[in-house]
């Protein structure tokens, strides 16, 4: 199985993590940067555009719209610091940001905790599929609904 691990960051060092692979982008840390990953780090689950706006917007004291929010995910999400949970159009960080992989996420329908996986195999075999329909697969994401062990 191709599947392997990584250092997972967490704190301080995520947000170092993810400001290095931003900059390493050619792409500028700004405060308001700093201060969205940083809510999204703190968080166990994904999180809405709007939730991330309410948790910037109370930690700053003043409003932060969910737009700028949008645009600075987008960002993230194009260069690897966090990840979009398609089905619930959530966001959650990754804690691997300069490590690049599909999406395999195993997310738990009672709790809402959602585990991000590598499987190179698995997702090897889903842009292979693709190709072989004749479809050019961008950016495979992968979604496994159940119950996580601790709610099972």
């Amino acid at each position: 199985m191709a599947q392997h691990h990584h250092h997972q960051e967490s704190g301080p060092a995520l947000s170092r993590a993810a400001q290095t692979t931003l900059e390493a982008a050619g792409e500028q840390w700004t405060d308001m940067r700093a201060a969205i990953f940083d809510a999204i780090a703190a968080l166990d689950k994904p999180a809405s555009a709007y939730d991330i706006a309410d948790m910037v917007s109370n930690r700053r004291g003043r409003r932060v719209a969910p737009n700028s929010v949008y645009r600075i995910l987008d960002l993230f999400v194009a260069n690897n610091l966090v990840r979009r949970v398609e089905s619930s159009n959530a966001f959650i960080a990754n804690s691997h940001p300069g490590c690049l992989h599909d999406c395999i996420f195993l997310i738990c329908d009672s709790c809402g905790q959602t585990t991000h996986i590598d499987n190179d195999a698995i997702a090897s075999d889903v842009r292979a599929a693709a190709q072989a329909s004749g479809f050019a697969p961008a950016r495979p994401v992968i979604e496994v609904r159940g119950r996580c062990a601790e709610c099972d």
